[in-house]
C-alpha cells in the first residue's frame, strides 16, 4: 500500500485534500498530516512516506526548506519520497513547475487536476513494484528547489559587506570577508571561520547570504556556506556523504546532497 504525508498549515484546507485524494486512491494510506514544516520533516523521518504532499507557504519553515532538509537528512535503504507541492502560484509561475521532476497542484485544490497527479503517482509505484526501486535524484530535488526560489519575489538590493564586525570579549573584530574559510549558523548566531580564529555574529544566515558574494561563497547544507576558494578538495565518507576539505582548517563539512553536483568535477 502507498503512504502518503500532508503538511498544510490551514486544517480546512489539509482535510479537503486528505478527502480528495481518498476519493481518488482509495488504497492511499494518509499517515499523518503536518501543521507545518517542520514537523513534515520529522514526522516523514519517522514514518517513512512514499508520497508527500508539501504546502509551499507554512509557518516556521516553508515546503522548499522543509524539502531541503529531508534531502539532507534522509538516510537508509528506502527510497526518498516523490514529493507533490501544493501552490498558490499564478499561472504564469506554474508553467515552470511542469518543467521539474515534481508535480504541483495549484490551490484551491482541483479533482481533476489531482487526479492527474493520482495517476502518474500510481503509475511509478505500480512500476516500482515490479522492479528495484530507486532513490529520488538529488540533482531533481536540486532543480526544483532552485526554480522555486527564482519565483519568490525579489529582494531589495543590498550593498555587499567587505568586513565583518564580529564582537570578541570586549573588542570589536574587523574581519575582512575574503578571510572567511566558512560560515555556520549555530542557532540564532552565525560562526565566521577563517584560517586562524573564530567569531560569533548575531546575523542570521539567510539575512547574511545577501550580503556576501555568491560567486565566491556557496551554500553547501542548510547550515554552511563555504569559500570555493578555500576547498581543496571533496570526497565522501563511509555513507557516501561528501565531505569537503578546506585549507587552513580541520573541519571537514559535509555537502547536502541538494549541493553535491556543485563538486562533481573535484
Amino acid at each position: 500500500m502507498t503512504r502518503a504525508l500532508i503538511a498544510e498549515d490551514e486544517p480546512i484546507l489539509a482535510a479537503t485534500l486528505a478527502r480528495t485524494l481518498q476519493g481518488l486512491w482509495p488504497d492511499l494510506d494518509i499517515v499523518a498530516t503536518a501543521p507545518n514544516g517542520l514537523a513534515a520533516v520529522e514526522q516523514t523521518l519517522l514514518l517513512r512516506p512514499d508520497v508527500l504532499f508539501l504546502d509551499i507557504r507554512m509557518p516556521g519553515q516553508t515546503g522548499l526548506e522543509a524539502a531541503e532538509e529531508l534531502a539532507e537528512r534522509w538516510e537508509g535503504p528506502a527510497p526518498f519520497p516523490h514529493i507533490v507541492f501544493v501552490t498558490a502560484f499564478d499561472d504564469y509561475a506554474v508553467q515552470a513547475f511542469e518543467h521539474a521532476a515534481f508535480d504541483y497542484v495549484l490551490k484551491p485544490v482541483s479533482s481533476a487536476r489531482l487526479g492527474k497527479t493520482v495517476e502518474r503517482l500510481r503509475g511509478v509505484f505500480e512500476a516500482r513494484a515490479v522492479s528495484a526501486p530507486n532513490a529520488l535524484a538529488p540533482d531533481a530535488l536540486a532543480r526544483l528547489l532552485g526554480q522555486l526560489q527564482a519565483l519568490a519575489p525579489a529582494a531589495a538590493p543590498v550593498e555587499r559587506l567587505s568586513t565583518i564586525r564580529a564582537a570578541v570579549g570586549n573588542a570589536v573584530r574587523m574581519i575582512p570577508v575574503t578571510d572567511v574559510v566558512f560560515f555556520q549558523a549555530i542557532d540564532k548566531y552565525v560562526n565566521v571561520v577563517t584560517a586562524d580564529a573564530e567569531a560569533l555574529i548575531r546575523v542570521p544566515l539567510k539575512e547574511l547570504l545577501p550580503q556576501i558574494d555568491g560567486t565566491l561563497f556557496r551554500q553547501v547544507s542548510r547550515s554552511t556556506v563555504v569559500n570555493m576558494a578555500c576547498v581543496t578538495s571533496a570526497g565522501r565518507d563511509d555513507l557516501g556523504k561528501v565531505m569537503l576539505t578546506l585549507r587552513g582548517r580541520p573541519e571537514k563539512p559535509r555537502v547536502s546532497p541538494v549541493y553535491a553536483h556543485l563538486f562533481r568535477q573535484m
